[in-house]
């Protein structure tokens, strides 16, 4: 049948089972919007307040669902604020597909009003991108970006179409979606048994596990394999929520900000098998340091990170669930270190995780919220030390989501991640960890949250500073503080009323509890305003260049 380029989009969406579009409006998208609105019984959009917060938004709803998130972006400006979610999504391994609206195709090139060459500017930040200038090409490119969004290691893919093609005729015909197969069905001969063979070689194996873990959905079979090997696990910021982190097998965080028995128990492990992870920066920090005493076995659906940072001794390309599951098949006896078991609990007596004046009332403010947080609850954080804090001291487990920006490192992410994790979730309880400096930045999302009456809990740790960078002034710009003190006295409860939000104020005297308790009671939305004082720092700390054994306590 015939139908315009706007129709093909929102029939193309439904046959995908996209049944939620985060976005804004605007000229050139138009005909989008008036398909979409003849349609708005099937498709939900939820309005934004800008259009990062909506990119944002789909990340938040991609991670916590699994599905793909769809976002739509206007020409110009409208399609250059996407670019900062892009990113985020495209480091963190996010399944997203964003829509932007371009000028006609006669203007093209022409420095058009609201013209920019976004497939351009997003070529390095995006698994794939097109722009469609003829809609008889329009259903298939659609096609491809959800196959390719979804294919292999996850990421956005931008499709950029100019508004006459969105109002040209064209030949649409329905067809079944073409779903990816996980990746392991090429593995070579003999990759499972070697990796085997290694296992029982090592007498100390360590588990590095990353997000690919939690995107190939692979913790039961994570959970399975640690028993058969009966060796300890840590992780990157990314991979909290692959176990249960109260396992005795957990030794937290590895890197810049992990414990210090999961740094030790890396660097004198004589195996290393990292699953799902990049050896980012912050967690190897001196590379010619890092697992030196260890063959490093790495698991991998991108055979692009293999090699990349640090050289490995064997890897295995491959999805993490798949291989998880053909090793489980064949270890039909446990493998026991009972001897390496022993010396990670030695290390974990003599080195606990402290919790000093200086980090004692952040943790005693998580550690109360994630005792009050459901099993299947949603916890987002933006970008900061109380993200580190909330990686440290609340419980996560396979059941929670942990929804952070752990790549790319994005300050104002949280708000509107925990919008798309609430609309994808409507049964579940979404909390976002926020700082003070970080929710500023897109604390007009306020407006989204209370226009949809999303129960989103929002805690602003708010100590007046840009935190992390004022703790790097500290320790190693020797107190000079430039441009990070927040000294405009921002009244978040004032403005959370002005956005019809409920709001609550936690002092540095008040009982968490009974304030954080009376927050999960309320119905609506709702936001703490939690004081900690200006000067908390995140422990332990890797100084840049420095060792992960070397830190500061």
């Amino acid at each position: 049948m015939k139908i315009n380029g706007a129709e093909i989009i929102v029939a193309c969406l439904k046959e995908q089972g996209v049944d939620t579009v985060f976005g804004f409006p605007g000229g050139a998208v138009l005909n989008i919007y008036d398909a979409l609105y003849k349609h708005r019984d099937s498709i939900r959009h939820i309005l934004t307040s800008h259009e990062q917060g909506a990119s944002h938004a789909a990340d938040g709803y991609a991670r916590s669902t699994g599905k793909v998130g769809v976002v739509f972006a206007t020409s110009g400006p409208g399609a250059t604020n996407l670019v900062t979610g892009l990113a985020t999504a495209y480091m963190d391994s996010v399944p997203m597909v964003a829509i932007t609206g371009n000028v006609s195709t006669d203007l093209l090139g022409r420095d058009s009003f609201q013209e920019v060459d976004i497939s351009g500017i997003t070529m390095p930040i995006t698994k794939h991108n097109y722009i469609v200038k003829d809609v008889n090409n329009l259903a298939a490119t659609i096609r491809n970006a959800f196959f390719i969004a979804r294919e292999g290691r996850p990421g956005p893919v931008l499709i950029d179409v100019p508004k006459d093609v969105t109002a040209a005729m064209g030949e649409y015909s329905p067809i079944e979606v073409r779903w990816p197969k996980r990746t392991g069905e090429h593995l070579k001969n003999g990759a499972i048994g070697q990796l085997i063979t290694l296992l029982r070689e090592s007498k100390k194996p360590m588990l590095y596990v990353g997000g690919g873990v939690i995107r190939s959905q692979a913790e039961e079979e994570l959970a399975e394999f640690i028993e058969k090997i009966d060796a300890p696990l840590g992780v990157s910021l990314m991979g909290n929520g692959a176990i249960d982190s109260n396992s005795e097998r957990f030794t937290g965080m590895i890197g810049m900000h992990g414990t210090r028995l999961s740094n030790i128990a890396v660097n004198n492990c004589d195996l290393l098998l990292v699953i799902g992870a990049r050896f980012s920066d912050r967690v190897v920090s001196k590379a010619s340091a890092f697992a030196k005493r260890a063959k490093i076995v790495h698991i991998d659906v991108d055979p692009a990170e293999i090699n990349k940072n640090i050289s490995t001794y064997y890897h295995v390309i491959g999805d993490s669930k798949v291989i998880l599951s053909k090793v489980n098949a064949q270890l039909s006896e446990p493998i026991l270190h009972t001897e390496w078991m022993e010396q990670i609990a030695h290390w974990r007596e003599l080195y606990p995780f402290k919790i000093n004046g200086e980090t004692r009332r952040p943790s005693q403010i998580l550690m109360t919220l994630s005792a009050l947080m459901e099993d299947d609850a949603v916890l987002v954080t933006e970008v900061g030390q109380h993200q580190m804090w909330a990686a440290q001291f609340c419980r996560h487990t396979p059941k929670k989501r942990f929804l952070t920006s752990g790549g790319l490192g994005t300050m104002g992410y949280g708000t509107g991640a925990a919008i798309g994790a609430q609309v994808g979730n409507p049964n579940r309880r979404v909390v976002n960890v926020a700082g003070d400096g970080s929710f500023r930045m897109n604390c007009n999302e306020l407006a989204t949250i209370a226009r949809y009456r999303l129960p989103v809990i929002i805690l602003v740790m708010n100590n007046r500073t840009l935190g992390m960078v004022r703790q790097w002034q500290t320790l190693f710009y020797e107190e000079r503080y430039s441009e990070t003190t927040l000294d405009t006295d921002v009244d978040w409860i004032t403005l959370a009323k002005a956005y019809g939000v409920h709001g609550m104020h936690l002092t540095k005297d008040d009982d968490p509890e009974a304030v954080l308790r009376e927050a999960f009671a309320y119905g609506g939305p709702v936001l703490v305003d939690c004081e900690i004082p200006l000067d908390n720092m995140v422990y332990p700390m890797v100084a840049p260049g420095a060792s992960i054994e070397e830190m500061i306590d």
